[in-house]
């Protein structure tokens, strides 16, 4: 598993705003939006591309498009739709597939509730947005259903992430194709789970549900 923290001064600003408990649900929704757009491009670093000659107008040129099949984002519902728009944006000819998960407070186990994907993954490139990388539980199972299915690779994109996730991650990945793209790795879970010192509830700021 590889592990990429993006560490760029605009993204440690919007996620110190995205800290904040008094930020409002509009302006967390629209930082949300612009922070996963600048974790796209280093989560698509690597994504396949083919040459293509094209003629510009001044001349004839060798470029490369996104080669087919395309990449397949799936956000995982439903705080992961809060970061689609800002991965579309970067790849607007990628396709969307959806999973719906949560997360029993008890055990802290995912379960899935829906899924909305393609029959056949086999050599997609996948992209799962999922903000905060807590116990691993839900990444880890869209992971394996994903790479299940036929997925040659999986690309997380996390705004937050704790330690203790990560290496569940990792244990659960080993010998896989996965990659982790995250805006920072925070101190720990405390006992409910949560990242500390984190956002909160992710879904709940984006929806205003807090």
């Amino acid at each position: 598993m590889r592990v990429h923290v993006a560490d760029h001064p605009l993204i440690t600003h919007k996620l110190t705003v995205l800290r904040n408990k008094e930020t409002a649900s509009p302006t967390f929704r629209a930082l949300t939006e612009e922070l996963v757009t600048l974790l796209a491009y280093e989560a698509t670093r690597n994504v396949r591309v083919d040459p293509i000659d094209i003629v510009t107008p001044v001349g004839p040129t060798t470029g490369v498009t996104i080669s087919q099949p395309r990449p397949l984002v799936v956000p995982i519902l439903r705080a992961g739709l809060g970061m689609l728009e800002g991965m579309v944006k970067l790849v607007p000819t990628a396709e969307v597939g959806f999973l719906g998960m949560v997360r029993d407070e008890e055990t802290l186990q995912p379960t899935t509730y829906a899924e909305r994907l393609p029959d056949d993954l086999s050599n997609r490139q996948c992209f799962v947005l999922d903000p905060m990388l807590a116990t691993g539980g839900s990444l880890i199972a869209a992971i394996e259903y994903l790479l299940e299915r036929g997925a040659q690779d999986v690309t997380a994109v996390c705004i937050l992430a704790a330690p203790e996730g990560l290496e569940a991650v990792k244990a659960a990945t080993e010998g896989r194709d996965v990659t982790i793209v995250l805006g920072a790795v925070d101190e720990r879970l405390d006992e409910n789970g949560y990242i500390v010192p984190g956002l909160g509830d992710a879904g709940d700021r984006l929806y205003g549900t807090v």
